[in-house]
């Protein structure tokens, strides 16, 4: 199966709406929607995977594994959340290659300290400047398909060094050479503009829901001056949203059997989740 190519879709300035995709039940159901893109994000596969916060807890292995498993399940193309790249030089060398050979056409790195914090929350820090332009030549060197395989610099220097410093740091890792520029966690939509109209190369933009910027429709963005946006958390907080209205159901009601829950039909998750070729397998090889 042929994937969409971030870059075609990008230098054809086609903007790029990619969902976050938290679990595998998800992603099957992202299969049936039908998305270009989506979005592996580190706190949301941290949450699902193992209930724990983002804040640099999970290990390389854990969510290279995460990001394998995805790129397996959808028929999307994924942009992969890398964190810090898990370390130093040879840590970032080493994730974006093997996020690379997981089917990631896309890898986020940030400049935050190691272990990192989610980018709306508090007391991040972040690394010198020229550390993090060496990790993003780093990065650029270490893909075996540059002409596919995108690098999304992240920087979370808004609430550390301030808006101006923020964009300083932007204007650094594009000239470093990153494909797409990420500065996250901008509060107003004033701040947005002024960044795209600054920066150049592909801006990202993040629709954390509940975090620190403005949550504008993929229209909007695109008119503001982003080429691109994730909705990291759309799905995660959606499906915990449900899980609690149903369990509020089965405990005052005990029943699932209720015309105050709305399930999703059985039989077709079957089919999404690929039991007829199980049973077509059973057809074909089974003895009597």
């Amino acid at each position: 199966m042929t994937r969409p190519s971030l870059r075609k879709a990008l230098d054809a300035g086609k903007f790029v709406a990619a969902p976050g995709i938290h679990d595998m039940i998800t992603a099957v159901v992202a299969n049936k929607v039908g998305f270009d893109f989506v979005y592996s994000s580190g706190f949301w596969g941290t949450a699902s995977a193992q209930g724990l916060p983002d804040a640099g807890i999970t290990t390389y292995t854990e969510m290279r594994e995460r990001v394998a498993t995805l790129c397996r399940t959808v028929n999307a193309s994924v942009i992969a959340d890398a964190d810090t790249g898990y370390g130093g030089l040879l840590n970032v060398d080493h994730t974006i290659r093997g996020y690379e050979q997981a089917g990631a056409i896309a890898i986020q790195i940030e400049d935050q300290e190691f272990p990192k914090k989610c980018g709306h929350t508090p007391n991040k820090r972040v690394i010198p400047l020229q550390d993090m332009l060496d990790k993003i030549k780093v990065a650029c060197a270490a893909r075996a398909n540059p002409e596919e395989t995108l690098i999304i610099a992240r920087t979370d220097a808004r609430q550390v060094e301030g808006y101006d410093g923020a964009v300083a740091r932007g204007l650094a890792f594009q000239d470093a050479g990153a494909d797409v520029v990420f500065v996250e966690a901008l509060e107003s939509e004033a701040e947005m503009r002024d960044a795209c109209s600054r920066i150049e190369k592909p801006m990202m933009a993040n629709m954390a829901d509940g975090g620190k910027t403005p949550i504008r429709s993929a229209s909007q963005l695109e008119e503001i001056g982003y080429q691109m946006a994730i909705f990291p958390s759309i799905t995660g907080l959606a499906a915990a949203a449900a899980a609690e209205h149903a369990l509020k159901v089965l405990k005052t009601e005990g029943t699932s059997n209720s015309p105050n829950l709305e399930l999703f039909d059985f039989a077709e998750f079957n089919q999404l989740i690929g039991f007829q070729e199980v049973w077509d397998f059973e057809k074909k090889w089974a003895r009597d």
